[in-house]
């Protein structure tokens, strides 16, 4: 687990999307919402090149891709800046 900042939203970091992030909203079905959710509540953990990742499960109980899931996670990998965290893609499962 890594450290992060805690606390309520006094001095919290803004969140920003790198133009790959954002390209995979539809196509992998997660919302803005939901990423910055998971960032901000979930335990951080280390990721490849020196970034990070977390995830959180969110209630589904919907069809995605023709098959209805009741659960859907979404595990973004990040790097967090003197002033940012800077989202560089998500992932998204569904079960």
């Amino acid at each position: 687990m890594v450290d992060r900042p805690t606390g309520d939203n006094t001095g919290v970091k803004p969140i920003r999307f790198s133009q790959h992030a954002l390209g995979y909203v539809t196509k992998r079905g997660f919302t803005i919402a939901e990423v910055e959710e998971a960032i901000r509540s979930s335990s951080w953990e280390e990721a490849e090149e020196n970034r990070l990742q977390c995830h959180k499960d969110f209630p589904f109980a919907q069809e995605w891709n023709g098959k209805v899931y009741a659960t859907k996670r979404i595990r973004p990998i990040f790097m967090e800046k003197a002033t940012q965290i800077v989202v560089i893609t998500v992932y998204t499962y569904y079960f």
